[in-house]
């Protein structure tokens, strides 16, 4: 009982930190330096705050050993549900987190190009800044393509937490919804060709949707963890079912 009740509320706490981690990293760090379209403004924000800029990266390389981290202690507590599908979780989960891994690449070739001392001669500012803002560009398409990945997972998860009651229904609804919420501005990125128009609209009811799921999630897990019984039975039905697939 105790090792379940542990095994929740660390789930909560790493979820807490991605929270916190992901959000600093993306809101607060890059949406403060990067002027979208402006590469010169762009790159003397980041020169001007170098530290801040390599905190954010630092920031999102938390949050991914963290999803790292929660991907398996699902899995653990999910499993007895539906052993299949929590493995698709964690696997569409740790998909999400390599894609967003990857595309921080980007986001170092940045400062070595700011770094470099004869950066602006040999490419001439123009290019320099144009380079800069396309390799800004590929880390948030990374960043957009992991959450097409992350809200299957999201959907998936959402269906094992409504069935399993570990935890109110409702919070499995609400995951679900999240899922549908990150999949459909992700979609809306790749199909329409005029997304920018429809950027502020997406995000506005995307953004709010997905973190009432998750972060509700979070908070319910920190403080009341799971119904330890309801798990146990779980538990209990997968064992039985185990040993009549064996006999």
């Amino acid at each position: 009982m105790g090792a379940n009740q542990k095994t929740a509320r660390s789930a909560g706490v790493l979820y807490l930190v991605i929270f916190v981690s992901g959000i600093f990293a993306q809101f607060v760090v890059r949406q403060s330096l990067i002027a979208p379209g402006d590469g010169a403004t762009t790159a003397s924000n980041i020169l001007a705050s170098e530290a801040l800029f390599r905190l954010g990266i630092a920031g999102d390389l938390l949050m991914l050993i963290s999803d790292v981290a929660l991907a398996l202690l699902f899995y653990v507590l999910f499993k007895p549900v539906d052993n299949a599908l929590s493995l698709m979780a964690a696997l569409f989960r740790l998909t999400q987190a390599a894609i967003i891994g990857s595309s921080l690449v980007n986001l170092f070739y940045v400062l070595n190009l700011l770094g470099a001392a004869n950066a602006a001669t040999v490419w001439g500012a123009e290019q320099l800044y144009a380079q800069i803002m396309l390799y800004l560009d590929a880390h948030a398409i990374g960043y957009s393509l992991a959450m097409v990945f992350f809200g299957i997972n999201c959907l998936i998860f959402g269906y094992l937490v409504f069935k399993s009651r570990y935890v109110p229904r409702i919070l499995g609804f609400l995951l679900m919804v999240a899922g549908l919420a990150y999949l459909t501005d992700s979609f809306a990125q790749v199909l329409l060709t005029d997304y920018a128009a429809y950027k502020a609209l997406f995000e506005a009811v995307a953004i709010p949707l997905a973190v009432i799921g998750e972060f509700a999630t979070c908070l319910w897990l920190l403080v009341k963890g799971i119904n330890v019984q309801t798990q146990e039975r779980h538990v209990h039905l997968a064992a039985v079912q185990a040993e009549s697939m064996s006999a």
